[in-house]
């Protein structure tokens, strides 16, 4: 049963976007889709609100996630979040293998 997560950062000025491109251009979102588990990690600019970056991050369960959470890692994301004074809302989403595929809606 996978993970997905995704995390709206919400700032001022493009504070929120300034923090997707440190992370991105540190290094540390690639650090994070090498972790074991990590099966995605990355960053969306919504159309509609230009102070919103969104996260969108997916991991293989419940104890990658929790490693990843614990990992010196997450010091340094969140004094960085700090440093930006971003807000965040969270919305975690577990994967269902029961349900049937939708690949029949789906254009390839």
């Amino acid at each position: 049963m996978s993970l997905t997560i995704h995390i709206h950062y919400t700032g001022a000025g493009g504070s929120a976007r300034r923090f997707a491109e440190e992370m991105t251009a540190s290094g540390t979102a690639d650090a994070i889709r090498h972790e074991p588990g990590n099966l995605g990690y990355d960053y969306y600019l919504p159309l509609e609100d230009p102070e919103t970056v969104l996260l969108i991050d997916s991991w293989r369960d419940q104890a990658a996630l929790d490693a990843h959470h614990a990992s010196p890692m997450m010091a340094r994301i969140a004094a960085m979040r700090e440093r930006y004074d971003l807000h965040m809302r969270v919305e975690r989403f577990v994967s269902d293998e029961a349900v049937p595929s939708d690949e029949s809606f789906l254009r390839r």
